[in-house]
């Protein structure tokens, strides 16, 4: 049976998938191969892309691009799911308090974007993800073997040289996640394919943030309804 699939993020190195099943949504992330699978029904297929890729089986009219999104202030070469996580964000959260969110997206790289509850586009900081930070340190650098699994230690100062890699990396990217945050002004609202390996050790130092493991490809969905 063909797999109907509704919406696709091509990103820096994985697809990125939402099904429809019923009335809610199923995502799921595969390693970006040579070709696009070939059970998919390109007719109906909305998708958008981060970098370039070969897209010829993908129709140019189901494509998102930034002239679709509304936000104030966007420049226009900011990538387009950085504009789809800010899209979702002030589509789902509640903010009464009318605070600024700021979108940390941890990928393949960590996107940090500030939008204000009006949607005004306040700018951002891009930095190594935490596989990238772990690569780089193994092409870079002699004797040093990137982990196999990720993980994040127990000790803030380890023995073991993968373990002082995974710690140090994670400590890299929570220190400048609590060096951005402002906990008075801003809602903290975490994506992307590392949100919950960050989020669930980022709850003994900030309990109210939200985790939204697939934001953007929400903000896919809210703007094609829209």
């Amino acid at each position: 049976m063909m797999n109907i699939v509704d919406y696709l993020l091509i990103g820096n190195t994985r697809f990125h998938w939402a099904f429809k099943k019923n009335n809610s949504y199923e995502f799921s992330h595969t390693l970006i191969n040579e070709k696009l699978p070939k059970n998919i029904d390109f007719k109906n297929l909305i998708w958008a892309s981060v970098g370039k890729y070969p897209t010829n089986d993908l129709l140019n009219k189901n494509r998102i691009t930034l002239k679709e999104i509304n936000l104030n202030n966007m420049p226009h070469f900011i990538g387009i799911d950085r504009a789809l996580a800010c899209f979702a964000a002030l589509r789902m959260m509640e903010n009464k308090l009318r605070k600024n969110l700021l979108i940390v997206d941890l990928g393949t790289t960590v996107s940090i974007t500030k939008v204000d509850n009006q949607g005004n586009f306040l700018g951002g900081q891009l930095f190594p993800g935490f596989t990238t930070q772990l690569k780089s340190m193994e092409q870079n650098t002699k004797n040093l073997v990137s982990p196999n699994k990720l993980f994040i230690p127990k000790n803030k100062f380890e023995i073991s040289t993968k373990n002082a890699m995974l710690s140090g990396v994670y400590n890299s990217i929570i220190g400048v996640i609590n060096i951005s945050f402002d906990r008075t002004k801003d809602i903290l609202i975490l994506c992307g394919g590392d949100a919950n390996l960050i989020g669930n050790s980022l709850k003994k130092d900030i309990q109210n943030f939200i985790l939204e493991p697939n934001l953007v490809m929400n903000g896919m969905i809210f703007l094609n309804k829209k």
